[in-house]
C-alpha cells in the first residue's frame, strides 16, 4: 500500500517552527503529557506539542483519552475522525479557542450575490482551463458543466468499453440505486466527500456554506468535491466496472490509492484556501476570544476594560503534513 500522501518522518516534529496542517494517526493510542499529545504504538512513541497542530485526523484503530481531547480543544486544534488514510469523514470536533477568520470570510462571500457569483465562477473556471467564464451567468455555467460531464461519461465509456446509460442516484440511499457502474460511482463520490469534508473542517471553514450548492449541511463539501470528480471518481468507477469489481469497498480503496499517488489532499487544501482568500488576502488566525466593537471591529475578550489591555497573540500555519501509523494488528488489517 502506498504511503499516506502527506507522510513525513514523525521525528521531524521538533524541527517544525510553525503549525503543521495536519497529523494523521492510525492504529495508535493518544494520551496527554503536560502540554503535549503522546502518540503510542508498538513501534514508536511520538510527542506532539498540541499548539503546533491545526487538525488531528484520527484513523482506524485509534484510541484517545479525555485528557488528550481536552488539550487539543484548548489549543484550538480541530479533531476529525476519518477512515483509513483520510477517506471518509465520520465526525469532527472543534475547541472553543479556535479562530473564526476563514469562516467569517466564507460567510461574507456567500451572503453577497456579487462576491458569491465570483467564487462560483472561479470554481467553474477550474473545470474549463483557458476559457473566460467571467461574464457567464449561473444558468450558463450550469449548462456548460452539464455538457462537460456528459462528454466525460461518453469518453470513459468508449475508453473502457463499459456501457453508459445515464446517472441514477437515489438521495439517502445512493449505494442501492442504478446498475453496478452507478453504485461504484456513488461509493467513490461518498469517499471523496469524506476527504473534502475533513479538509474543510480542519481549515476552520463551514461545510454548509456552499457557493454553487445550497440547502445541505455539506453544500461546500459538494462544491469542492465537484472539482475532482472528472479526474478521480468517474474514471475509477468505469475502471472498476470494466474489471467486474462491484463492491463499495473496491471503490473506496481504489480512490484511497489514487489520492495517495497524486497527493490530492495538498491540492484540496490549496484550492479551498484560494477560493475563499483570493488575491493574496491573508486570514489571520488571531486569538479567538474577541469582542465585537462598532468602531474598531474587534477587541480582546476576557479583559477588564477598566484597565489597559494587551494585544492578542497570533500563530501561523505551515503546509507540512505528518502521519503516525502503528503496525498491522492482524492478518486482515484494520477496520475501514
Amino acid at each position: 500500500m502506498p504511503d499516506i500522501w502527506w507522510k513525513a518522518d514523525p521525528q521531524d516534529l521538533h524541527r517544525l517552527a510553525d503549525r503543521v496542517s495536519s497529523v494523521y494517526v492510525e492504529r495508535s493510542h493518544l494520551d496527554r503529557d503536560e502540554n503535549a499529545v503522546v502518540i503510542i504504538n508498538k513501534q514508536q512513541t511520538v510527542r506532539v506539542p498540541a499548539a503546533m497542530v491545526a487538525v488531528m485526523l484520527l484513523g482506524p484503530g485509534t484510541r484517545v483519552t479525555h485528557g488528550a481531547i481536552r488539550l487539543l480543544a484548548d489549543s484550538g486544534t480541530a479533531i476529525c475522525w476519518v477512515g483509513e488514510q483520510g477517506v471518509r469523514m465520520y465526525a469532527a470536533g472543534l475547541g472553543p479557542s479556535r479562530g473564526a477568520g476563514l469562516l467569517q470570510r466564507q460567510a461574507w462571500l456567500v451572503t453577497r450575490p456579487k462576491e458569491r457569483l465570483a467564487v462560483a465562477r472561479a470554481m467553474y473556471g477550474k473545470r474549463f482551463p483557458g476559457e473566460d467564464v467571467s461574464g457567464l451567468t449561473m444558468q450558463q455555467l450550469r449548462g456548460r458543466e452539464g455538457a462537460r460531464v456528459r462528454k466525460i461519461y461518453r469518453a470513459q465509456s468508449q475508453r473502457t468499453g463499459v456501457p453508459w446509460n445515464g446517472r441514477v442516484y437515489k438521495p439517502g440511499d445512493p449505494h442501492t440505486a442504478g446498475d453496478d457502474l452507478n453504485r461504484s460511482l456513488s461509493a467513490a463520490n461518498a469517499a471523496l466527500y469524506g476527504i473534502c469534508h475533513a479538509v474543510i473542517t480542519g481549515l476552520g471553514a463551514s461545510p454548509g456554506l456552499g457557493f454553487v450548492h445550497t440547502g445541505s449541511a455539506i453544500s461546500f463539501v459538494l462544491d469542492i468535491a465537484d472539482l475532482y470528480k472528472a479526474d478521480y471518481t468517474i474514471p475509477l468507477a468505469f475502471d472498476l466496472a470494466a474489471k467486474g469489481l462491484t463492491d463499495e469497498r473496491d471503490a473506496r480503496l481504489g480512490l484511497r490509492d489514487h489520492i495517495a499517488r497524486d497527493k490530492l489532499l495538498n491540492r484540496i487544501v490549496a484550492d479551498t484556501k484560494a477560493l475563499l482568500t483570493p488575491d493574496g488576502i491573508d486570514i489571520e488566525e488571531a486569538e479567538a476570544h474577541l469582542l465585537w466593537d462598532e468602531h474598531l471591529g474587534a477587541v480582546p475578550g476576557g479583559t477588564n476594560w477598566s484597565s489597559p489591555t494587551s494585544e492578542p497573540s497570533e500563530f501561523g500555519m505551515a503546509d507540512e503534513h505528518i502521519a503516525v501509523i502503528g503496525p498491522e494488528l492482524d492478518e486482515n488489517g484494520p477496520a475501514r
